[in-house]
């Protein structure tokens, strides 16, 4: 075990780092002990009731997600990080704006994370810099920094170490900031003091459970990934479920539903770096404008950005998606011949998509925040 040097003072040490992160655009600083063997138990079990859907990478790293010290061999602490992402310009009320933008059909609807720059980018990068600066102060240092980037019990480290509690959306809440943002971790060989952690708030709300369109959120605590549509429109690579294709509305790039509807995102703080602030294009966009643009455009426009990652078919597989869901309230010749013009040369991926969204029966009913009757799904 590494321990801090004689001469440094534990609790000024945590204070400094501290304000080194708030210097870097960290909202909040904590650390955490590496034993996570009581959460070995939920995680399996997880697993093995395929609730990770296709992502083969969680059942290939299996248990080592709950064990730091295997993934980095002499890591004796965790220091947790988290960041808030709502752009700067957010103004108060502005949950009302999403569901505006939600229940507008022709509206491309973009999870708001991923409205500006990466952020796997940005935190690590800043991490980075946040461990340079605690070597400068401690002397030579192993560490690792990883943001949603390696198999690592993120929200389960953000808990024990104080960042908040898991709510049962599973996502971190903090009583002064909601959950809107990110979290980051710094694996460290010092041993740094703990933080204690704090204790839960959601009490008898079901908000997030019962606003989830697709009913994914199978039990407090309990997400199953093949349901969600962060995960149908950005880790699915394949067909999106038929049975599942009206519960997406008008979202092509992930979901923010269960956020928007807990009352603690009435404390969500605007971001203070402008990493985060929205792209144009990103926020308040037709569907046939994004149907529009061609693999060069895709990939100009999501330089830098999140959205990157899923690539121009399954940009062009969401967006046929939600297209066909908007002509199902109403018919528009312009988003038909936007489909039209989209399927031309495309794959079998999209082509299928696309066939179905021009082929959708029109409803006469029009969607309210594209949440569907749960029961559709059982």
């Amino acid at each position: 075990m590494q321990e801090l040097p004689s001469t440094v003072d534990a609790a000024a040490l945590l204070a400094r780092l501290r304000g080194w992160a708030r210097e870097l655009g960290f909202s909040q600083i904590a650390v955490a002990d590496v034993d996570l063997s009581s959460a070995e138990p939920g995680l399996q079990a997880w697993l093995d009731a395929g609730h990770h859907g296709r992502m083969h990478y969680m059942a290939a790293h299996g248990l080592k997600r709950a064990r730091p010290a295997e993934l980095v061999p002499g890591t004796l602490r965790v220091v947790t990080a988290r960041m808030d992402y709502l752009p700067r310009d957010t103004a108060p009320g502005w949950q009302a704006v999403e569901w505006a933008g939600l229940a507008t059909p022709e509206q491309a609807q973009i999870s708001i994370y991923a409205r500006g720059r990466d952020y796997h980018k940005v935190l690590r990068q800043r991490l980075q810099k946040l461990a340079e600066q605690l070597q400068a102060e401690v002397g030579p240092l192993g560490y690792r920094v990883f943001t949603d980037s390696a198999p690592v019990l993120e929200v389960e480290l953000a808990a024990r170490s104080g960042l908040g509690w898991r709510g049962k959306h599973t996502l971190t809440l903090h009583r002064e900031a909601g959950s809107m943002f990110f979290l980051g971790e710094i694996f460290v060989d010092l041993a740094l003091p703990l933080t204690e952690p704090v204790s839960g708030h959601c009490g008898e709300c079901r908000a997030c459970i019962d606003v989830c369109p697709t009913a994914a959120i199978t039990a407090p605590y309990r997400v199953d990934a093949r349901r969600c549509i962060s995960y149908l429109t950005i880790e699915h690579d394949g067909p999106i479920p038929e049975a599942l294709r009206p519960a997406l509305g008008n979202r092509v790039y992930g979901c923010d539903d269960c956020q928007l509807a807990c009352p603690w995102n009435k404390f969500a703080q605007p971001a203070v770096l402008a990493d985060f602030d929205a792209r144009p294009g990103m926020a308040g966009t037709s569907i046939a404008a994004l149907l529009a643009w061609d693999e060069a455009e895709f990939l100009r426009r999501t330089e830098g950005s999140a959205i990157r990652r899923i690539g121009f078919m399954r940009w062009r597989r969401n967006l046929a998606v939600a297209a066909g869901n908007a002509l199902r309230v109403r018919d528009d010749a312009a988003l038909r011949a936007a489909l039209q013009r989209a399927g031309q040369g495309s794959d079998a991926l999209v082509a299928e998509h696309i066939a179905w969204a021009l082929s959708a029966p029109r409803s006469a009913g029009a969607l309210s925040s594209g949440t569907p009757s749960v029961g559709a799904f059982e």
